[in-house]
């Protein structure tokens, strides 16, 4: 019967015949093959009995080799492993060369592995890291399942910019050398495949709104992109999107939903991954090791995770977060790199961070933001000045969710359009949300790869999707 590494390594059937299939990761002594099939972050020892063994299937047993091996699993005699399979037959599945395979045996830099996308998930630490991924996509899915969310598939092609940022790639048939022009020399979209300037979404908010406003709850997980020309560790090109959008909630749910959904999607990996953490936390630990004191973390990754999940998330308007910055030691002493010195200034990593890790010690809710550093949709406060806006700041790497209740008033977010010169035009049908049934709705949105990358510990964004594309970068 064919098994994965998984079921031999936590089934009991020893000594029993059993088949696997799988890739050589090291194979020692003419005799011992560490094989490995991704179902686990564990290997199984295969013993081969390398005198009964043709020799040039022994010379073609490398790392990398795809292998179908039968034999029987039995109680191991060596250290390290509880059980190992002595081989019978060994079959090679493919070609393999021992000369050119990249992956080889020893440590390799991110830097290198990046390079070898399509074979890094061969390696310990990629094969957990997607794991995680997938655990927590599944995740987040069940978790809006459960609670009566319909999941809906925002467009791609946009003719709106959601955000207002402008960081957006264009979509277009046009001849790139020799585009049709109007009577101005300006490039005629007219004649374009949609008869409109069109690019690739940076969101799928605005459609979703429309959605809540008939089904309730819904929610979109999909890719989305920025044209955002930054090269930093937390930058992608190419990125998913959780945003789920709720009828009749105000901010105060809001909060709710956000700090229950981000609860019970990290508690699920820690239920289901628990090997894949240890796993990843020891290499986070030794990687710790090589910095400066004063730039360890003081949390292991299950402990940040543990601190998310197990403390009760604080609330604080963002007026009180600035008097608590400025008064703070790090920010009169000028250690910030961004010194807070008045009401208005945005927020950096480096001040959410101490918000939660050496203020509250807990994760935050920053709520009530200037209107002037938010997007134009989000619900204008009786002050005239504030928005209900809110970011959850989780340890380690800062804003975590962004989210608010939206603007329902019709009046308010035509002056809203106006003041930052967005077209009635351009979103009509946005408007008309709030000409037909308007009513009170809010919600948030968390790039999947950031939740990826705090429930690794992965430092680089880069390190927790598939095949990155950043600027210069479209490989694979």
């Amino acid at each position: 019967m064919s098994y994965t590494v998984s079921q031999l390594l936590t089934q009991d059937i020893t000594f029993q015949p059993i088949e696997i299939k799988g890739w050589v990761r090291t194979f020692r002594a003419n005799r011992f093959i560490a094989l490995n099939d991704g179902s686990t972050i564990h290997n199984i020892q295969c013993v081969v009995d390398f005198e009964n063994t043709d020799e040039t299937i022994l010379k073609r047993i490398t790392t990398g080799a795809a292998v179908h091996i039968k034999g029987e699993l039995v109680e191991s005699q060596g250290k390290g492993q509880k059980v190992e399979i002595q081989v019978n037959s060994i079959e090679i599945l493919g070609d393999s060369d021992p000369e050119e395979y990249p992956i080889q045996p020893k440590k390799h830099t991110f830097e290198f592995l990046r390079e070898n996308a399509h074979l890094r998930t061969r390696t310990s630490t990629f094969s957990a890291v997607m794991r995680l991924r997938s655990s927590l996509s599944f995740a987040i899915h069940k978790y809006f399942n459960d609670n009566g969310f319909y999941y809906m598939h925002t467009p791609i092609i946009t003719g709106s910019d959601a955000e207002g940022a402008g960081e957006m790639f264009r979509v277009s048939a046009l001849d790139a050398k020799n585009p049709p022009l109007d009577d101005d020399g300006n490039v005629n979209y007219k004649d374009d495949f949609f008869g409109k300037e069109t690019n690739l979404t940076v969101s799928g908010q605005l459609e979703a709104e429309t959605y809540a406003m008939s089904l309730g709850k819904v929610y979109t997980f999909g890719p989305t992109f920025r044209a955002e020309n930054s090269n930093t560790s937390r930058h992608l090109a190419e990125f998913w999107m959780i945003e789920p959008e709720v009828a009749f909630m105000d901010l105060a749910g809001n909060m709710d939903l956000a700090e229950d959904f981000m609860k019970s999607v990290l508690s699920y990996v820690l239920d289901y991954n628990k090997e894949d953490l240890e796993f990843l936390e020891k290499r986070l630990l030794d990687e710790e090791k090589t910095k400066p004191q004063a730039e360890r973390s003081e949390m292991s990754l299950i402990e940040k995770i543990k601190f998310v999940v197990d403390n009760n998330f604080k609330r604080v308007s963002y007026t009180e977060a600035i008097e608590i910055l400025k008064n703070c030691k790090p920010n009169k002493k000028k250690k910030f790199n961004y010194i807070i010195e008045e009401w208005g200034a945005d927020l950096q990593s480096e001040h959410e961070r101490f918000l939660v890790e050496k203020h509250f010690k807990c994760p935050v809710i920053l709520f009530d933001y200037p209107a002037n550093i938010k997007a134009f949709y989000m619900r204008l406060n009786e002050d005239g000045k504030t928005v209900r806006a809110m970011d959850i700041l989780f340890p380690g790497i800062g804003e975590m969710v962004g989210g608010s209740q939206r603007e329902e008033r019709l009046d308010v977010l035509k002056e809203k359009m106006k003041a930052l010169n967005i077209e009635e035009e351009e979103l009509w049908w946005y408007l008309d949300l709030r000409k037909y049934g308007t009513a009170v709705h809010s919600g948030f949105g968390l790039g999947f790869e950031r939740l990826v990358m705090f429930a690794t510990g992965m430092g680089n964004i880069r390190d927790v999707i598939p095949y990155p594309r950043t600027p210069q970068n479209a490989e694979f």
